[in-house]
């Protein structure tokens, strides 16, 4: 019987060669960017929902996407995993380009992941299953430990055998949030990813979610109504408004200094308010109620906000929001200061 060995041919072992090679792995590993280059995309003639939409996004980074319905956010998304053939322009993962369904029996891309508002769960097998359901079964110890991990994310350990149809839609929203981070993508995109969550579970998973995708360098790119996603967890903002970027940059910054009435109502209320000719826009804690002041307002209506109440006043037949530490009664004249900060 002859038994052949492998042979190892040490003339092609060099150590030195091996370090530099792993060292440009390295440097490509972390400089990976998704690349948005001037896309246009319409689903009906005449009818753009994306016009020369251009942006660049690090690995690693946060992106939130924030508009009003319709403004083509939901189609960005689409478009960035590869499940729509672009009218126009072109989408690279470093030096991959993404493409659509023409181009793939399968649409979508192997190293993004993509949470849409259907959350495409299977309803009949349990939360765990669904979780592993894009973990290898050959590696059964390592599989179930992933589960467990991102079961602890989302909160839901307890629901770990459940089945996904008897779970309300806010529970289905993690386990889907869950299973596109099973395999670790190097970018997940999620699509309204808390709209369905009761509020005293929401701010809990955004923390733990967004600290896991930074623990494990993951980019996102979340598109949301809620300026709080943007403010609290973003590294940078896109606003989409008639289906263009009307602003993009650091969230901080638009907040404190928006273009115009539409970007700051993604935030907060906000007063349009025209002193000298000039139109200033403040959040409801821009202004403030004091002693006395030339600018007199008469109080329509009191909200109690928890920690603040919110009044409705009126300023020469200008309706005003302001918040304030205590309720005030109807008709009541109040003086107001404006403030920036």
């Amino acid at each position: 019987m002859i038994i052949l060995k492998p042979m190892l041919s040490y003339r092609f072992f060099d150590l030195k060669k091996t370090f530099l090679y792993r060292r440009k792995l390295f440097k490509l590993y972390i400089c990976k960017m998704l690349s948005v280059n001037n896309i246009s995309h319409q689903y009906q003639k005449d009818k753009p929902i994306l016009k020369n939409i251009n942006f660049q996004l690090k690995k690693g980074e946060h992106l939130c996407v924030m508009g009003e319905s319709g403004c083509g956010k939901s189609t960005l998304l689409k478009a960035i995993y590869g499940l729509l053939d672009v009218n126009k322009g072109s989408i690279f993962w470093d030096d991959i380009q993404i493409l659509g369904p023409k181009e793939h029996l399968v649409p979508g891309m192997d190293f993004i992941k993509h949470v849409a508002q259907d959350f495409d769960l299977m309803p009949f097998t349990s939360v765990s299953e669904n979780i592993k359901k894009f973990l290898s079964r050959f590696y059964p110890e390592e599989s179930e430990k992933r589960t467990q991990e991102l079961l602890e994310v989302i909160e839901m350990t307890e629901f770990a055998e459940v089945l996904v149809k008897t779970l309300s839609g806010g529970q289905q929203q993690r386990v889907a949030i869950a299973r596109a981070l099973a395999k670790e993508p190097e970018l997940i995109l999620l699509d309204e990813p808390f709209s369905q969550i009761d509020n005293f579970k929401k701010n809990t998973l955004k923390r733990k979610l967004f600290s896991f995708l930074k623990e494990k360098n993951i980019a996102c790119i979340v598109a949301t109504h809620d300026g709080n996603d943007a403010l609290s967890f973003a590294d940078k903002m896109i606003v989409i408004q008639n289906s263009t970027i009307l602003e993009k940059g650091i969230p901080k910054e638009i907040y404190n200094a928006p273009k115009n009435t539409y970007i700051a109502s993604l935030f907060d209320d906000v007063n349009e308010i025209v002193i000298n000719n000039h139109t200033l826009l403040l959040y409801p804690h821009q202004i403030k109620i004091v002693a006395n002041s030339d600018l007199k307002a008469t109080v329509l209506n009191t909200y109690f906000k928890g920690s603040y109440w919110l009044i409705e006043a009126e300023l020469g037949g200008l309706k005003l929001f302001i918040n304030h530490t205590s309720e005030l009664r109807k008709r009541k004249t109040i003086f107001l200061k404006l403030t920036n900060s």
